[in-house]
């Protein structure tokens, strides 16, 4: 059991007047395929999953699997801190037809490595789809060490692991001590090239939801063997990667998306819109990029 590595999406979740925009996403949705992208992550951080109601989280799931209609694969994020709600989440996302699911470590209650390794063995247990972790400890408070990913990598539907770290000598050791067959991914965008390196399978990029055909073209060159073509792709990405994280995601690349005029910049509290001094830095970004006059 495996998903295939490539560029995937963490596609943001558009609002319109507080509510789910169904079209602003369908619209998004289209234009990441159309673009290249290999895979949509729904519902993960950069999805504000945290501020969806039970019904719209399974409402996106739904929309994305149904847009996609097959063309790529739709990794549709189920995490929770709660283990019987990770359950849940993941079973719905089965039942809508996802491929497979990220499953963000619990945040919070700062499980010991013996209870992540338990939280994860129980959604394993629970569901046919094929499982990728997610490391994030700067917005979880805990980090899932590689041996503690080793041992899950021994369970059949446990394939990957979205490292968001930004520690490449742990990413290095996930990758040795899991093996060739273990999709590990980038999770922040100034590492993709990095992690690729190492010998990672792709990314899950917030900067692909802007320029979903140069994060998916940097994968293709890598692949190819184009190194130097890679290397200027990911140097060129690297202000607007930059321009991302200026506030808390998906503060950024919402008003990125609103400027481009995509969807609207609307978030939910208790995130909210940036610093007029980041607007300005993310505009000028944009404009040097070619991607707004």
């Amino acid at each position: 059991m495996s998903i295939s590595g490539g560029a995937y999406t963490a596609l943001v979740t558009p609002f319109q007047g507080g509510h789910l925009d169904k079209y602003g996403l369908i619209a998004l949705i289209e234009r990441q395929v159309e673009n290249g992208i290999h895979g949509l992550v729904p519902c993960g951080t950069t999805g504000e999953a945290s501020t969806l109601s039970s019904e719209e989280h399974l409402l996106v799931v739904q929309l994305t699997v149904q847009t996609v209609a097959g063309r790529v694969t739709v990794l549709a994020g189920t995490g929770a801190n709660n283990t019987d709600e990770a359950i849940h989440l993941t079973q719905c996302a089965e039942k809508v037809g996802a491929d497979a699911v990220l499953s963000v470590t619990p945040y919070y209650n700062r499980p010991t490595q013996e209870g992540l390794y338990r939280h994860y063995r129980a959604i394993a247990e629970a569901t046919a789809l094929p499982i990728v972790l997610y490391d994030v400890p700067s917005r979880t408070g805990v980090n899932i060490f590689p041996d503690t990913v080793a041992r899950l990598a021994q369970i059949d539907n446990i394939v990957g692991i979205k490292v968001a770290t930004g520690n490449m000598a742990q990413a290095s050791e996930t990758i040795r001590l899991c093996g060739e067959n273990f999709q590990v991914f980038s999770g922040n965008d100034s590492d993709n090239l990095p992690i690729l390196a190492l010998g990672g399978s792709g990314m899950i990029s917030v900067t692909s939801n802007v320029v979903p055909k140069e994060v998916a073209n940097l994968h293709k060159n890598w692949i190819a063997g184009n190194i130097s073509q890679a290397q200027k792709e990911h140097y060129h990405l690297e202000p607007l990667n930059k321009a991302m994280f200026l506030e808390t995601n998906p503060i950024m690349v919402k008003s990125a998306l609103a400027l481009m005029g995509l969807i609207s910049s609307e978030l939910r509290l208790p995130l909210c819109e940036p610093a007029d001094v980041n607007f300005k830095k993310l505009e000028t970004t944009l404009k040097n990029m070619g991607l707004i006059k």
